[in-house]
């Protein structure tokens, strides 16, 4: 375990055992710090991932800094950041601190500029989020807020709006997700047990509906009512 400590040099292999360790240690502090990390930079977010990030690079760069210092100020500042978003489930005034709350960019459909001030970004930026949402004219939006985590959440006014089976109160089938049931020519023997089929009744519908074999099958999929579509190796 010298390689641990700080050295005058190390080989190849210790500078290999060094990142793999980092990599493993790295893999359980994200796990422990939550998804909303990695999905959500907001500001603690990103505190906490800049020096990290700063924390774990230099002992995999510089033989003479040891690996245990650097693990052990990551869990202390783990444990303040998770101590810092159990304390802003309690208090309002922390929770707004490190997580405030949104603001209006434009409101029936006029820009504001003062928060694009306030968000610091430009009336380009607005546009090229506006044009991401397929909303080509800023008169179209009744509401746009700028998020905590720099994301800009857009609202069209109502008689802008698709309009969908319910705008006109019309009985649709509710929603149901495929089950991958083939991937790359191999059927997924668990998704046989989910919807209560045998391995002779994917064959048989693979060559009566689709007349190919299973190992010509990219992708399979099977809704609840038991209907197949597949995609085939091309």
């Amino acid at each position: 375990m010298d390689f641990f400590h700080s050295q005058e040099t190390l080989s190849s292999i210790e500078w290999i055992l060094r990142a793999v360790i980092a990599f493993f240690f790295l893999l359980i502090v994200a796990k422990v710090m939550g998804q909303r990390t990695i999905s959500q930079l907001r500001l603690l977010d990103f505190v906490i991932t800049l020096v990290l990030g700063n924390i774990i690079a230099h002992p995999l760069s510089d033989e003479r800094l040891g690996m245990k210092g650097s693990m052990i100020t990551t869990v202390v500042l783990v444990v303040l950041y998770t101590g810092s978003l159990l304390i802003s489930l309690k208090s309002s005034r922390i929770e707004k601190f490190l997580d405030p709350d949104p603001f209006p960019l434009i409101k029936d459909g006029k820009i504001n500029y003062k928060g694009l001030k306030k968000a610091r970004i430009s009336i380009d930026h607005l546009l090229a989020e506006l044009r991401k949402e397929k909303v080509e004219d800023v008169k179209k939006v009744a509401l746009a807020l700028w998020e905590s985590d720099g994301k800009i959440s857009i609202f069209l006014d109502p008689k802008y709006q698709a309009l969908t089976p319910a705008s006109y109160q019309m009985k649709i089938e509710p929603f149901d997700l495929p089950k991958t049931i083939i991937k790359e020519g191999k059927i997924d023997f668990s998704v046989m047990q989910q919807i209560n089929v045998e391995e002779e009744w994917i064959v048989n519908t693979l060559k009566t509906l689709h007349q190919v074999e299973v190992g010509e099958v990219l992708l399979g999929t099977v809704d609840s009512k038991k209907n197949v579509k597949v995609f085939l190796f091309k």
